[in-house]
Protein backbone atom coordinates (compact mmCIF):
# COMPACT_ATOMS: atom_id res chain seq x y z
CA UNK A 1 0.00 0.00 0.00
CA UNK A 2 1.34 3.40 -0.96
CA UNK A 3 1.55 6.36 1.34
CA UNK A 4 -0.78 9.28 0.91
CA UNK A 5 1.42 12.05 -0.46
CA UNK A 6 0.35 15.55 0.52
CA UNK A 7 -0.11 17.84 -2.44
CA UNK A 8 -2.15 20.85 -3.46
CA UNK A 9 -4.82 18.43 -4.68
CA UNK A 10 -5.62 17.70 -1.01
CA UNK A 11 -5.56 21.36 0.01
CA UNK A 12 -8.90 22.93 0.89
CA UNK A 13 -7.44 26.45 0.71
CA UNK A 14 -7.63 27.16 4.45
CA UNK A 15 -4.22 26.78 6.09
CA UNK A 16 -5.41 25.74 9.55
CA UNK A 17 -7.54 22.93 8.07
CA UNK A 18 -4.75 21.92 5.69
CA UNK A 19 -2.35 21.76 8.64
CA UNK A 20 -4.73 19.36 10.42
CA UNK A 21 -5.05 17.26 7.27
CA UNK A 22 -1.26 17.06 6.88
CA UNK A 23 -1.06 15.71 10.45
CA UNK A 24 -3.77 13.11 9.74
CA UNK A 25 -1.98 12.05 6.55
CA UNK A 26 1.26 11.70 8.50
CA UNK A 27 -0.36 9.47 11.14
CA UNK A 28 -2.03 7.39 8.42
CA UNK A 29 1.35 6.92 6.72
CA UNK A 30 2.93 5.89 10.04
CA UNK A 31 0.20 3.27 10.43
CA UNK A 32 0.66 2.12 6.85
CA UNK A 33 4.41 1.63 7.37
CA UNK A 34 3.83 -0.18 10.66
CA UNK A 35 1.44 -2.61 8.94
CA UNK A 36 3.92 -3.25 6.12
CA UNK A 37 6.71 -3.79 8.69
CA UNK A 38 4.48 -6.26 10.58
CA UNK A 39 4.77 -4.36 13.84
CA UNK A 40 3.07 -5.88 16.93
CA UNK A 41 -0.74 -5.53 17.15
CA UNK A 42 -0.45 -3.38 20.29
CA UNK A 43 1.66 -0.86 18.41
CA UNK A 44 -0.76 -0.82 15.48
CA UNK A 45 -3.67 -0.33 17.88
CA UNK A 46 -1.86 2.63 19.48
CA UNK A 47 -1.34 4.31 16.10
CA UNK A 48 -4.97 3.69 15.12
CA UNK A 49 -6.06 5.21 18.45
CA UNK A 50 -3.90 8.25 17.72
CA UNK A 51 -5.44 8.57 14.26
CA UNK A 52 -8.96 8.41 15.68
CA UNK A 53 -8.21 10.87 18.49
CA UNK A 54 -6.56 13.33 16.11
CA UNK A 55 -9.53 13.01 13.75
CA UNK A 56 -12.01 13.70 16.56
CA UNK A 57 -10.03 16.82 17.49
CA UNK A 58 -9.83 17.91 13.85
CA UNK A 59 -13.57 17.48 13.35
CA UNK A 60 -14.19 19.58 16.45
CA UNK A 61 -11.88 22.23 15.01
CA UNK A 62 -13.77 22.24 11.69
CA UNK A 63 -17.10 22.42 13.49
CA UNK A 64 -15.94 25.44 15.49
CA UNK A 65 -15.02 27.18 12.22
CA UNK A 66 -18.39 26.22 10.73
CA UNK A 67 -20.18 27.79 13.69
CA UNK A 68 -18.07 30.93 13.68
CA UNK A 69 -18.61 31.53 9.96
CA UNK A 70 -22.20 30.26 9.82
CA UNK A 71 -21.57 27.48 7.33
CA UNK A 72 -24.96 26.69 5.75
CA UNK A 73 -24.26 22.95 5.33
CA UNK A 74 -22.98 22.50 8.87
CA UNK A 75 -25.49 19.85 9.99
CA UNK A 76 -24.81 17.65 6.97
CA UNK A 77 -21.05 18.00 7.44
CA UNK A 78 -21.30 17.20 11.16
CA UNK A 79 -23.40 14.12 10.36
CA UNK A 80 -20.66 12.93 8.01
CA UNK A 81 -18.12 13.48 10.80
CA UNK A 82 -20.17 11.30 13.15
CA UNK A 83 -20.46 8.55 10.54
CA UNK A 84 -16.72 8.59 9.83
CA UNK A 85 -15.77 8.38 13.50
CA UNK A 86 -18.28 5.58 14.05
CA UNK A 87 -16.85 3.61 11.12
CA UNK A 88 -13.28 4.04 12.39
CA UNK A 89 -14.26 2.98 15.91
CA UNK A 90 -16.08 -0.07 14.57
CA UNK A 91 -12.95 -1.04 12.65
CA UNK A 92 -10.88 -0.52 15.78
CA UNK A 93 -13.22 -2.77 17.79
CA UNK A 94 -13.11 -5.50 15.14
CA UNK A 95 -9.33 -5.44 15.22
CA UNK A 96 -9.15 -5.47 19.02
CA UNK A 97 -11.77 -8.21 19.43
CA UNK A 98 -10.30 -10.52 16.82
CA UNK A 99 -6.78 -10.06 18.15
CA UNK A 100 -5.68 -9.75 14.53
CA UNK A 101 -3.36 -7.27 13.02
CA UNK A 102 -4.46 -4.52 10.67
CA UNK A 103 -4.70 -5.82 7.11
CA UNK A 104 -4.12 -4.14 3.77
CA UNK A 105 -7.92 -4.10 3.41
CA UNK A 106 -8.18 -2.05 6.63
CA UNK A 107 -5.50 0.35 5.39
CA UNK A 108 -7.39 0.79 2.10
CA UNK A 109 -10.58 1.51 4.07
CA UNK A 110 -8.78 4.13 6.18
CA UNK A 111 -7.23 5.72 3.10
CA UNK A 112 -10.65 6.08 1.45
CA UNK A 113 -12.11 7.23 4.78
CA UNK A 114 -9.59 10.06 4.98
CA UNK A 115 -9.23 11.16 1.36
CA UNK A 116 -12.88 10.92 0.28
CA UNK A 117 -13.94 13.21 3.12
CA UNK A 118 -11.28 15.75 2.15
CA UNK A 119 -12.17 15.55 -1.56
CA UNK A 120 -15.88 15.99 -0.96
CA UNK A 121 -17.17 17.69 2.19
CA UNK A 122 -13.95 19.46 3.17
CA UNK A 123 -13.35 20.99 -0.25
CA UNK A 124 -16.85 22.50 -0.12
CA UNK A 125 -16.21 23.76 3.42
CA UNK A 126 -12.81 25.15 2.44
CA UNK A 127 -14.28 27.02 -0.50
CA UNK A 128 -16.92 28.58 1.76
CA UNK A 129 -14.44 29.46 4.52
CA UNK A 130 -11.93 30.91 2.06
CA UNK A 131 -14.55 33.47 1.05
CA UNK A 132 -15.93 34.00 4.57
CA UNK A 133 -12.63 34.52 6.36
Amino acid sequence: MKDIVWSDVLSVGVEEIDEDHRKLVSIFNTLNHAVQDREPPEYLAAILEELINCTVWHFSHEERLMLKHRYPSMEEHKAEHRELIQAAKELQQKILQSVKTISDEHIEFLERWLTEHIFSADLRLGSYLYQAM
